[in-house]
């Protein structure tokens, strides 16, 4: 009953309603890319692209323009950039994505330093803030969020395809390129959408963790998505209520939960191979 009634006192509140109606459509969306993203070797685009996310909101902040306009279409075009480089530049993989990384990281530090009076601002878009979800965000967020959604269920197939296997659907006649593309963009969406609550520092862990974790029973593509998808809800909720309980970071509160619900898979698939005997 007390849980239920912390719940309940936690959903009264405005700007919780907002968090956690676009949270759970963005970790949805997260958790959903992420299956794609670590089986391709793309994990660590998310956080590349946080990074620029992180720039162009520092920037925004100064200039007093809407981050959102300005996030997305950056974001947008850093993941066509690394995309491209990983395709046809001699600065490939990891070091495409540290390249733009760090120096997206360095940008917006500078701007920071040359600024006065930002230090809380960029302090919320480091690590996120609930606060900072405006009504006019969430409802750019849930049409956004739905966008992703019907485009990944309605290309589930062809993403599916250049995820498994690349070279094979090149052979079935699948436009490898537009759909990797199309897997780019989603990301940086959604890595946008999450930034204000997760802030540039974690929102790569809700495409990481889910899919990770999903990854440690499951072994059908299908069974990981679903999974991956119910963890990756299920440990924002979960994270949004210890951070309303304990008054803690909601970010780090969501990447705790979902670290707990990671060790815990990997320790039942342990168990599961017979590595532990009762």
């Amino acid at each position: 009953m007390a849980v239920f009634e912390m719940i309940t006192d936690m959903l009264s509140f405005t700007f919780m309603q907002r968090a956690i109606i676009v949270g759970l459509l963005v970790s949805l969306c997260a958790a959903l890319l992420g299956v794609n993203l670590v089986l391709k070797r793309y994990a660590m685009i998310g956080t590349a692209l946080s990074h620029v996310g992180f720039a162009t909101m520092a920037i925004a902040g100064v200039i007093d323009f809407a981050p959102l306009a300005i996030s997305m279409p950056v974001v947008v075009g850093a993941a066509f950039l690394l995309l491209r480089m990983n395709e046809n530049s001699k600065v490939k993989g990891d070091s495409a994505v540290a390249l733009v990384s760090t120096s997206s990281m360095a940008i917006g530090v500078i701007v920071v330093s040359l600024t006065t009076g930002l230090t809380l601002h960029i302090c919320n878009v480091m690590f996120g803030s609930i606060f900072a979800m405006t009504q006019a965000d969430m409802y750019l967020s849930i049409i956004l969020s739905i966008v992703v959604l019907g485009l990944f269920i309605l290309f589930y197939k062809q993403l599916f395809a250049v995820t498994y296997d690349e070279n094979f659907a090149k052979a079935t006649g699948t436009k490898v390129g537009i759909y990797k593309s199309l897997l780019a963009i989603l990301t940086a969406v959604t890595v946008v959408l999450g930034m204000r609550m997760m802030g540039a520092m974690l929102i790569s862990a809700l495409t990481i963790f889910p899919a990770l974790s999903a990854m440690r029973l499951c072994k059908r593509f299908l069974s990981v998505v679903i999974t991956a998808a119910i963890i990756g809800i299920t440990c924002f909720f979960i994270g949004m209520v210890f951070s309303f309980w304990y008054d803690l970071p909601p970010g780090a509160s969501v990447v705790g939960v979902n670290l707990v619900v990671f060790v815990a898979f990997n320790i039942i698939a342990i168990i599961k191979r017979g590595g532990i005997r009762a």
